[in-house]
C-alpha cells in the first residue's frame, strides 16, 4: 500500500505537538511507512491573500518550508492551489512561479491540482468577502496558466470533478489539464461547502469524463508510474473502487 497522507497544515500540527522540528517530524513518518503527502493547505501562497482567506493558520514560508523538507527527504508531494475567492490573477502568477521555483531546486512534486473555491456555505463568501467562486473563463484561465507557466518542471495538471463535475473536468481537459483526480473513500471539505458532484467514480466514470473532452485515459500510480496488470484486474473486478486506480490522459 502507498501511503499518502498528512498536509503541510498537519505536519504543522504534528511537529508541534511532539516538540520535534518539522524535518524530525517527517523523518519519522517516514521510516513508520509514510510515502508522499499532499500538497494541501497552500490556498494562495501570498500572505496578503492568506491572512483573509485563512486568519495566518499557515504562513506562505512554513508552507514552503514543509514541503521543501519534504522532497529533501526523499518524500514526494502534490501541489495545489485554490482560487476564485479574495484573489486576483496577479497571485495565481506569484503561486505558479512559486511552485515552479521549488520544483526547480527539489524535483519533489509530482502534480499541480486546481482547486475552484466553492462559495455557497464558505463562511468567508457569507461574511461578504469573497467573490462567489471563479467563472468558467477563470477555470479555463488558471488551467492554461498552469501548463504554460509549469511546464516542463511538472508536467501533471490534475483538474478536480469534485469540485467541477463531469462536464466541467472534461472542459479542463481540453483547456491544459492531462490528470483527473480519482475516487475518494470519504470527502466532506466540498461538499460541506456546497458541491454536490459526490465523491465516487468508477474508472469507467472516469474514462467517460475523459472521452467526453476526447482524450484517451491510462491509469497511474500516486507517484504516476505503470500500473501492473493484476491491480488493473482487480480495478475491474471491483468497478474501480481503488484508490491507486487514476486516469492520467495523453
Amino acid at each position: 500500500m502507498h501511503v499518502h497522507a498528512f498536509s503541510p497544515m498537519e505536519v504543522v500540527n504534528g511537529a508541534t505537538r511532539t516538540g520535534m522540528s518539522v524535518r524530525e517530524w517527517l523523518t519519522a513518518a517516514k521510516e513508520a511507512g509514510l510515502d508522499s503527502i499532499p500538497g494541501t493547505a497552500a490556498e494562495i501562497l501570498d500572505d496578503e491573500v492568506r491572512w483573509v482567506l485563512t486568519k495566518g493558520k499557515l504562513p506562505t514560508a512554513t508552507w514552503i518550508e514543509v514541503v521543501t523538507t519534504a522532497h529533501e527527504l526523499g518524500i514526494r508531494s502534490s501541489s495545489t492551489m485554490m482560487y476564485g475567492h479574495v484573489d486576483q490573477p496577479r497571485h495565481w502568477l506569484g503561486h505558479l512561479r512559486t511552485l515552479a521555483g521549488i520544483q526547480q531546486r527539489t524535483g519533489g512534486f509530482t502534480e499541480f491540482v486546481t482547486l475552484p473555491f466553492i462559495h455557497t456555505n464558505a463562511p468567508v463568501y457569507l461574511a461578504g468577502i469573497a467573490r462567489p467562486g471563479p467563472t468558467m473563463r477563470d477555470n479555463r484561465a488558471v488551467t492554461a496558466m498552469a501548463r504554460l507557466l509549469l511546464h516542463p518542471h511538472i508536467p501533471n495538471i490534475q483538474t478536480s470533478w469534485v469540485k467541477l463535475g463531469s462536464d466541467g473536468a472534461a472542459e479542463m481537459l481540453r483547456s491544459g489539464a492531462n490528470d483527473l483526480g480519482g475516487t475518494l473513500m470519504e470527502e466532506t471539505i466540498s461538499r460541506m461547502a456546497g458541491s454536490s458532484y459526490g465523491s465516487y467514480k468508477s474508472v469507467k466514470d472516469l474514462i467517460e469524463v475523459a472521452e467526453a473532452a476526447g482524450r484517451p485515459a491510462r491509469p497511474r500510480t500516486t507517484l504516476y508510474g505503470e500500473v501492473s496488470e493484476e491491480r488493473q484486474r482487480a480495478a475491474r473486478a471491483s468497478d474501480g473502487h481503488l484508490p491507486e486506480l487514476l486516469p492520467v490522459l495523453d
